[in-house]
């Protein structure tokens, strides 16, 4: 009998649905193609000057040549957790920080930390595609809790309450969130975290959206709105939203000292420091003002009022107003099962993702369906791309799925 030439582990991993949908869009706008793409979350901004200036400097330093500390250079450390301090009154040593290839190291760093075989974690669904995956490669159990559209995609404490189990270890915590863009009140916030502490949960926080609220509507740390949490909170964040950074790689967990010391050694084995030239970028980056953000903003608020109206003006679509981040979260439901005209006769798409496929195959436009972050039925839409595309890809839209019968 042979055996198995993938290990049942990484066979079990789903492919990202959010980078699958991006690569397909890019492959077929490569060829030529006018492919509106709203799959990835990615700011169309350049990174600011100053932060490339940065990484061209320290680019030619033969001390940025050499290997660094695993865990990331130390004045970096220092200056995520200044940050953190700065903007949600946070306190946190540097030995508290461990810098990550990106955003997405630091959640498998943390799950794979944190989490023995059986551990449970629940997860607030609509959720991120990356959270389950790296709770599986850690060993634990992904439990979904799901806010549909009724409830604004904001989870109870009712809800959370129901999902408890002995086994439950983590409550994963996201607001603003990927891919709703949902905002928790400060309120719901510090209702959730004491719920959390009441019963002995380590809450895992991910801040990377902080900066993209909307309408007046503040961020909230769960970690500070909740000092009950004591030692048992890990936040994740990064430099690639808020600074248009996507491609430098540099993300960071922030935790208590014996978690990160652990994370850190796994991370010694796993790749080592992060490249120093992103690191070097990311100091200037997070010592640096907001205004780069403040100024992506003002493009983004315009972005995303536009595709709301847009979406909602399409009859069976209906699409909430998010809070934050740069991710509108449409309910298409009541267009599954119907028809719509294609190349190949009548088609009658009965989930989200064959809507998505359809939509894409059709009027070459790139949606992400509800089925990578949780329910068939869902539509995620990014507005982080240009205003004309944005206008033409909606416009697509409304054409096409007007159609419907």
């Amino acid at each position: 009998m042979s055996a198995a030439r993938i290990s049942q582990r990484i066979s079990a991993i789903a492919e990202s649905a959010t980078l699958a949908v991006d690569a397909k869009a890019k492959a077929l706008k490569a060829a030529g193609r006018p492919v509106i793409g709203f799959g990835a979350g990615e700011p169309d901004f350049p990174t600011p000057g100053y932060i490339v200036q940065a990484a061209i400097e320290a680019a030619s330093q033969p001390k940025y040549h050499r290997y660094s500390p695993a865990g990331g250079l130390p004045e970096l450390k220092q200056a995520i957790a200044d940050k953190t301090f700065r903007d949600s009154g946070y306190k946190a040593e540097a030995s508290q920080v461990l810098v990550t290839n990106g955003g997405k190291q630091a959640v498998y760093n943390t799950f794979a930390t944190l989490l023995d075989p059986g551990d449970e974690v629940i997860v607030p669904t609509p959720f991120w595609t990356t959270y389950p995956e790296a709770i599986r490669l850690g060993g634990g159990v992904p439990v979904e809790v799901f806010a549909g559209p009724e409830q604004g995609y904001l989870v109870t404490v009712d809800q959370l309450e129901a999902a408890l189990t002995e086994r439950t270890k983590i409550l994963l915590f996201v607001s603003p969130s990927n891919p709703t863009g949902a905002v928790y009140s400060p309120e719901q916030v510090k209702e959730i975290g004491q719920w959390a502490a009441s019963k002995g949960l380590w809450v895992v926080t991910d801040e990377i959206y902080e900066h993209l609220t909307y309408d007046g509507v503040p961020f909230t740390s769960i970690a500070t709105a909740v000092p009950e949490l004591g030692d048992k909170v890990v936040i994740l964040n990064g430099v690639a939203k808020t600074y248009a950074m996507t491609g430098w790689r540099v993300g960071w967990m922030i935790g208590p000292a014996d978690v990160i010391k652990a994370a850190t050694n796994l991370q010694s084995h796993a790749t080592s420091n992060v490249s120093n030239i992103p690191q070097v970028a990311a100091l200037a980056a997070v010592s640096g003002p907001l205004t780069a953000v403040d100024e992506m903003k003002v493009a983004f608020d315009r972005r995303r009022k536009a595709i709301v109206a847009g979406l909602n003006a399409i009859e069976g679509v209906d699409c909430p107003t998010p809070k934050g981040a740069f991710y509108v979260y449409a309910d298409v439901r009541a267009l599954l099962g119907k028809e719509f005209p294609s190349a190949n006769g009548p088609a009658r798409p009965a989930t989200s993702a064959e809507l998505a496929a359809l939509i894409l195959d059709e009027v070459e436009v790139a949606v992400v369906p509800g089925e990578a972050f949780g329910p068939s039925g869902y539509l995620r839409l990014s507005y982080a791309l240009g205003d004309d595309d944005l206008a033409t890809g909606v416009a697509r839209l409304q054409d096409f799925l007007g159609k419907a019968k």
